[in-house]
Parts: structure tokens; sequence; C-alpha cells
């Protein structure tokens, strides 16, 4: 039996779904984008130009929940299935788009590099729980036209899992969507082994900017999947209850979904989000709330209900250091993901609101998503019975080390971490050098990079992508790229 978790009774998500459709019809959404203002005028929602709002009927959006698919699939950039993004499955990708990195020689929260974001990439290749990689950080030696670009860029260069990504200008699809065909050789072929998710991100309250909505119709045009990522602030730009965020979620995650199956029906989506609530002691939006994890979890609840394949942003810390707030945030938040069935986590090595990056921390954290997903396989008996043999061996024996049930099963049972979890006893800790939990990520993360394989794409691609590349970069005023290899 796969264990769960559930916030919502049938009743409460019966009645946040309708408040949510209600709130479309009656109040509709601001769009700033007159293509997709025309794309629902012409399908039946009433238009006002002069405030940019659409009021979007029930009809379309039951139209839209027909037409989208409740799973699709991702794939690695040889074409290798990695996700099916369906029923409980769970798959956990970095945190993306921090303007930070910690660095952990001095400790301090800094600017990152084009260096630092390919060891970044290459650490990833080699967490084994992480099933996604991300454009998790925004280098800063590169202009701000092309940032977005240059992580697609390096990310698919330097790395072989499928990419959660997206573009904060207009501008930058057209080059990221080339980028993508160069590795999968067509357009057919993108649409039938989809390489990356981008996120698009509506506006609380209830507003869609020019760039976002501008991504929802492009990638439906291209049949790139999207996450929706609704961030209702509880008590701050969203009710401060969690069932009044919810319904707000709800009707601006839906009214996302509307555009994209009007522009292609069946488009790929994820239900997803990172709403918070907000900390009027601060004036902070804390990810590691435990109300926020109740909230995620809560609709992606809605989303499953709703037919969808579902996203979040948790299993991650507002901590600013790798300490005990930062794994106990992530743990939590990681077990209650997987609990609640969220399909694609996104979080690990996250820090201080979704602005930081740590490597250290995205060590820890695969470790954390290696237990969450043991645990989701819950317990199920193995050659377990008739139990009397085995007692009977073992007390012939006096232990089941070696024992053929004890081989056969070890490693399906018991997770097994890799060298950042200590589980050595005292004396041994000491002879080894007495590491810190810092110490021992650091040097898992020298190691894992140090391990690190070519790109497995052809010479031929890779040429490609350096050249479209270098391309968009010229447009912007930078005639050499910046130093990728020491």
């Amino acid at each position: 039996m796969r264990p769960g978790i559930r916030f919502l009774d049938d009743d409460l998500l019966e009645s946040i779904v309708a408040e949510a459709r209600e709130v479309l019809e009656r109040l509709g959404v601001e769009i700033h984008n007159p293509a997709a203002l025309r794309l629902l005028g012409d399908h039946g929602a009433e238009i006002d130009d002069a405030r940019q709002r659409a009021r979007i009927p029930e009809e379309l959006v039951d139209r839209a929940l027909e037409a989208a698919h409740e799973c699709f699939a991702l794939y690695d950039v040889l074409g290798n299935p990695t996700h099916d993004l369906s029923g409980e499955n769970v798959y956990f990708t970095p945190g993306s788009a921090a303007i930070h990195v910690l660095d952990h020689e001095s400790g301090r929260m800094r600017r990152p590099t084009t260096a630092d974001y390919i060891r970044h990439v290459k650490l990833v290749n080699q967490l084994p729980n992480l099933a996604a990689q991300s454009t998790a950080f925004i280098p800063a030696d590169v202009p701000e036209a092309i940032q977005d670009s240059y992580r697609l860029f390096l990310s698919l260069l330097y790395g072989e899992k499928p990419v959660v990504t997206g573009a904060f200008t207009v501008e930058s699809f057209n080059i990221m969507h080339e980028m993508q065909l160069a590795v999968r050789g067509s357009a057919h072929n993108l649409r039938a082994r989809p390489l990356t998710v981008f996120s698009v991100c509506p506006t609380a309250p209830l507003k869609w900017s020019a760039v976002t909505s501008q991504n929802l119709l492009d990638c439906a045009a291209a049949g790139i999947p999207v996450e929706y990522i609704s961030m209702p602030l509880a008590g701050f730009m969203a009710p401060v209850t969690l069932v009044g965020s919810l319904v707000q979620h709800t009707a601006e995650t839906l009214s996302g979904l509307v555009m994209t199956q009007l522009a292609s029906p069946g488009a790929p989506a994820l239900y997803g989000g990172s709403p918070a609530i907000f900390d009027l002691r601060y004036e902070t939006t804390p990810m590691g709330a435990i109300e926020t994890m109740m909230i995620d979890c809560a609709y992606c609840e809605i989303g499953k209900y709703l037919g969808l394949p579902t996203q979040a942003y948790i299993a991650l810390s507002d901590a600013k250091l790798l300490d005990a707030q930062a794994g106990l945030e992530t743990g939590i938040g990681a077990t209650l993901a997987a609990l609640a069935g969220v399909n694609s986590v996104s979080g690990p090595g996250m820090l201080d609101f979704e602005s930081c990056q740590s490597l250290e921390k995205l060590v820890l954290d695969n470790e954390i998503c290696g237990m969450v997903l043991r645990l989701t396989r819950g317990i199920e008996p193995k050659e377990d019975f008739p139990a009397l043999p085995r007692f009977e061996e073992m007390l012939r024996e006096g232990h089941l080390l070696i024992s053929k049930h004890t081989r056969r099963y070890l490693r399906e049972e018991h997770y097994l971490p890799g060298r950042t979890i200590d589980r050595a006893q005292r004396s041994r800790w000491l002879d080894e050098g007495g590491l810190t939990l810092g110490e021992r990520a650091h040097r898992e993360v020298e190691r894992l990079i140090a391990a690190s394989r070519p790109s497995p794409l052809p010479e031929s691609t890779q040429v490609e992508l350096v050249a479209l590349m270098h391309r968009e970069a010229h447009r912007y005023g930078m005639d050499v790229l910046p130093q990728r290899e020491p």
C-alpha cells in the first residue's frame, strides 16, 4: 500500500473549485496581451478591452479541462524517457532562478558565474534522486537579455536530464525553442519527446503579464509543456485563510489552463504553483512554513481532482546556511509532497526564500529525496510468509547477515544513503576526521563533479548549440562568451 495524505475532504474541495469558477466568470482576470484577449474573446469570454480584462465562463473552463491530458512524459537529451507525470508518481528537480549561490569557502551568498552554473549541471547529472535539472540560478557574467537562453544552453550542453526552465522575456522564447530543436532534430521529435518544462507565472491577484501570457501561447503552439506557477501570498496578495488562498490559486491556474487549451487543445501542462503565507512580522514569504506546505499539498489535491498532473515548489528552506533549519524545512516539505503524490517537486538546493542555491545543500537534499522516495513504496511482503523458516534460519545461524533472503532484498528494502549522511559510530567518525555535515557535503560535491562525464550529445549538435548561443549573445553586444572550462 502506498502511504498518502489528504488535507481537503470532497465537499471542501468541490466548494473551492466552484468558488474559483465563479470568480473567473464574475470578476475575470486581467491580461496584458491583445492576442490572448482576442483568443479568449473569440471563444466566448467577455472582454473589457479598456481594462484588459476577460471574464471566463464556466463553459470555457469545462472545455479546457476536457481537452487537457491527465499525464505526459519527459525525455533526456538523447530521447530516453525519464518522467511519467501521472497518478501518484513523484519526481524531484532543483529549485530554479536563484540570484545567489552559497559559497562554501566563505560561507557567504554571492552572485553566480558561468563556472558555478556548469558545476551545478555536472553535479545534478550525478545525483540519482533528482530526475530533472533546472535553470537553477542566473549567471551574472552575461547580459541580462540573454540570461534565460544562456542557462538553458549550459544545461543542454553539459547536462543529460530534462530541464525545468522558463523565459523572463518574450524574445528569449525563440532562441530557447531553437536550442531544443537542435537537440531533438525536428519540431515533430520535440513534440513527441518533450525536453523541457517552462514555468509560467500569473501575477497575484488574477493577472497575467504580457510576457507570461505570451509564453503560454508560444509553448502551446510548440508543444512545450508548461507548469502554471500561481503565487498567492496569504494575508497580503491573497486572503489570509488557507481556503481563500486556494480559491485564488485555483482561479489563476484555471485561467492559464483555458488559454493554453484554447491555443492548442491537449497541450501538456502541470497544475503547479509557488504560493506562500506572508509573515507580517518580517514582511517575508516563508517557503518553509508549514502552512505554505499545506497549501501546496492541498492545491495538488485539486489538480488531481481536475484530472491534471501536478507540480509544487516545496522541499526547500528559508535558512541562510546549510544548518538544522535547512534540513528540517526541506525534509518536512519533501515528505509531505511525496505523501500527497505531487508529480513534479521543485525545490531541492534552495535557500533564502527561493533566492539562493547551494551545491552542498543539493547533495544533502538528494539524500532526503531518496529517503522519501523509499517512503512512497510503502511496506510490502517479500517472501515473508510463511515466517517460520526465516526465524529457524536465524536461530540456527545466529544471524541473517548472509542469508539469501537478506542478499536478495537488502537494497530493495533499505535505502542506503551516500557519504553525506553520517551513520558511523562516533569512534569511526572521529577517525575519519570528525567532519561536519557541510564538510561532508562539500567533499561529495567535489568528488561527484570530478567524476562527471562529457556530454552524450553528438559533436555536431554541440557545435550547433554553441553557434546559436554566440549568435544570440552577439545580438546584445557580447562578442565573446565567458570561458566555460578552466
